[in-house]
């Protein structure tokens, strides 16, 4: 089944006396966050719909001043937050690009059909994704996101088909 929502950041602190909350942005472009009217937080397991006011940019994080928050006060309660938008709100992904969250748990196997783990996280190392597959004992491998070792994603169907050069296991 498909996540529901995206976490595209998570409010760090607060900025200013005037009610602005710093997000450290989660998503490739962090200029997105000027495109939203509006966004849902996580606060206290409860999903709250905010409607964004006001967005600037400050070195590598984003600062949202949301409507009804108006002094430090009211925006500290939001620390340590996530921010979430529905799927249908996210962008669209080019051809062959998939989001993290569907990838997650998905089985991967060699090309021989030998079963390696499912994905367990995704992170990037500035040059391209690294794909942690985890199997049922424990064991992780880690997979760069490259032609030549990712040969076929199918996330409809829970298989990443990859290929494993000397020296990646």
């Amino acid at each position: 089944m498909k996540q529901e929502y995206f976490e595209i950041g998570q409010i760090v602190n607060t900025f200013g006396i005037k009610g602005f909350v710093k997000v450290n942005p989660f998503t490739d472009d962090m200029q997105r966050f000027g495109e939203l009217n509006y966004v849902f937080v996580v606060r206290n397991k409860e999903l709250l719909k905010m409607q964004i006011e006001e967005v600037k940019y400050h070195k590598n994080v984003v600062l949202v001043k949301f409507k009804g928050i108006e002094d430090i006060n009211m925006a500290e309660q939001y620390k340590g937050c996530y921010i979430r938008i529905k799927r249908e709100d996210a962008r669209k992904l080019p051809k062959d690009t998939y989001f993290i969250a569907d990838l997650i748990g998905v089985s991967v196997f060699d090309e021989n059909d030998n079963f390696l783990g499912k994905v367990n996280d995704i992170y990037n190392n500035k040059v391209h994704d690294i794909y942690v597959i985890k199997d049922d004992l424990g064991k992780q491998i880690l997979l760069p996101s490259t032609k030549e070792i990712i040969k076929q994603i199918d996330v409809e169907n829970d298989r990443i088909v990859v290929h494993l050069i000397d020296g990646l296991v």
